[in-house]
């Protein structure tokens, strides 16, 4: 009876090894595929981890739970994987869309949510929750869903403050970034609005942070492989 019992225990501990293995290994493969479509539209691909740790800082500073802030660093940059599939025409275009220019647009994050698949795995349900709901607006007037308020998911709500101000305050194919100042002034506009009311207060009350923050990893990019490896 022992001999059974410690056989089930080492195929119990074998079993779960080979599902880390697995799960780390689709983790990779799907920030390597956020990495690219990251490179439309940043060339050194450090968007997307300035995303992860300034959602995971966000969250604590609203008092969220550490274990869902750090499942948060791991999601946060997967969160525009469905860029991969829009063309580099639209993607990158400097004027305004035609109609039929912004409904391909607004089809990524649709995208993004199919590329990360149903899954049972909680870090790939949130990365895909994010993935869908980053270009909800608070006001109801977002996309893909029309979701409004609460409805939309705090993640994707919290991705959504990161993202306009990150991508407010880094210089793009079509303009220069916006100093850092000009930034929260546009994003305290955009209170109620676009986006959590409650999200921004956290993100503006804690701005010397977050900005010392990403001026850190700026700096000093962690090394990519740092996301998969966390827990």
């Amino acid at each position: 009876m022992e001999r059974i019992v410690a056989d089930l225990g080492r195929m119990y501990h074998e079993r779960n090894e080979a599902l880390r293995e697995v799960t780390r290994a689709h983790h990779e493969a799907l920030l390597r595929l956020s990495l690219a479509a990251d490179f439309k539209d940043d060339e050194t691909g450090v968007h997307i981890l300035r995303m992860g740790y300034l959602a995971e800082a966000l969250a604590l500073f609203m008092g969220e739970p550490r274990e869902f802030a750090q499942q948060l660093r791991r999601a946060a940059p997967m969160h525009d994987i469905g860029k991969i599939g829009i063309p580099d025409a639209v993607l990158k275009k400097p004027g305004s869309y035609t109609p039929q220019e912004r409904a391909v647009m607004n089809e990524h994050p649709r995208m993004g949510a199919r590329i990360l698949g149903r899954s049972r795995i909680p870090l790939f349900q949130l990365a895909a929750e994010v993935a869908l709901g980053h270009h909800e607006r608070w006001d109801g007037r977002g996309y893909p869903s029309q979701l409004a308020g609460a409805a939309i998911p705090l993640s994707a709500r919290i991705v959504a403050v990161v993202d306009y101000f990150d991508a407010l305050t880094m210089d793009r194919c079509y303009r220069k970034a916006f100093p850092d100042e000009i930034a929260l002034r546009m994003l305290m506009d955009q209170r109620e609005a676009a986006f959590d009311p409650r999200v921004v207060d956290a993100f503006v009350a804690n701005a010397p942070s977050l900005i010392a923050l990403r001026d850190a990893i700026n700096r000093e990019p962690p090394d990519f492989e740092i996301l998969v490896e966390s827990d």
